[in-house]
């Protein structure tokens, strides 16, 4: 059994009355038996499974144990021009590279943030003019009663988010990863589909180095965009790379435990 197959336990369906037998085969895995494969899972690959449920959303609490076991890994896998440069600063620094890095692994089409425009509240508020009094005009256009304006704080609907206050990353291709070429279609007769180009076919956008880099800049001042291109950044990819590393290990340990679960029942 696969590891994303473990996921059903966690949120288990409620009473459904039909006229379906359940599956009574005696080879089926029970859940005593995926409970006892998670426990051999945790023992064997705990930053792995912990980082899977974290990606998941099972619990904050895998979360902050994955980004601990990832920033305890960049201490001990860190270059040593990255040591240099972060001098007293270093173990803040490994920190903030294992939060960007375990972000950019979770990330998916769904994840979303606040709207950095409104701060989450779907409003802009700003000073404008507002008209309290249309005023009143002869018919030949004479002012009798001027108009009555006044500077109000108003609150508009956000543009960047249109309201929602959450800003989702998912790529204009709807999170599929590819779009119709249009080019293509029309030769063919068609619909022909390419993959995206803005989102690489991954369905939604990765979280920008850039973004590290100004946090990183913020105790940090002198590092130079040179250095950051050159050591840092490739160290920050190698930290997105341990953690799917260490879900497959993790998957790999959970599937040879299930395993094991339906030969011992076999015999």
């Amino acid at each position: 059994m696969k590891l994303e197959a473990s996921l059903k336990h966690f949120s288990p369906q409620g009473m459904q009355i039909s006229d379906s037998v359940k599956g009574t085969s005696p080879d089926r895995l029970t859940g005593t038996d995926i409970m006892a494969a998670m426990g051999t899972t945790s023992s064997r690959a705990r930053f792995g499974l912990a980082a899977f449920f974290a990606k998941a959303g099972i619990s904050k609490t895998d979360e902050q144990m994955a980004v601990q076991a990832l920033m305890r890994h960049a201490m001990e896998t860190a270059p040593r021009n990255v040591r240099k440069a972060a001098g007293a600063q270093f173990g803040w620094c490994m920190q903030v590279l294992a939060q960007f890095a375990f972000a950019d692994y979770a990330r998916s089409a769904e994840t979303s943030a606040a709207c950095k425009s409104c701060s989450g509240t779907g409003f802009i508020s700003r000073h404008e003019n507002v008209i309290k009094h249309p005023g009143i005009f002869s018919t030949d256009g004479m002012q009798i009663i001027p108009p009555k304006i006044k500077t109000e704080l108003v609150k508009r609907t956000c543009v960047t988010c249109s309201g929602k206050g959450q800003l989702k990353a998912r790529c204009r291709c709807g999170g599929k990863g590819e779009v119709l070429d249009r080019k293509a279609t029309t030769e063919m007769g068609a619909p022909v589909f390419k993959t995206c180009e803005r989102c690489s076919g991954n369905g939604f956008s990765t979280v920008p180095s850039t973004a590290a880099y100004k946090a990183i800049t913020t105790r940090i001042d002198d590092l130079h965009v040179r250095t950051w291109t050159r050591n840092w950044k490739p160290f920050l990819e190698s930290l997105v790379s341990t953690c799917h590393m260490e879900e497959q290990k993790a998957d790999s340990v959970f599937q040879n435990a299930t395993s094991v679960s339906d030969d011992a029942r076999n015999i």
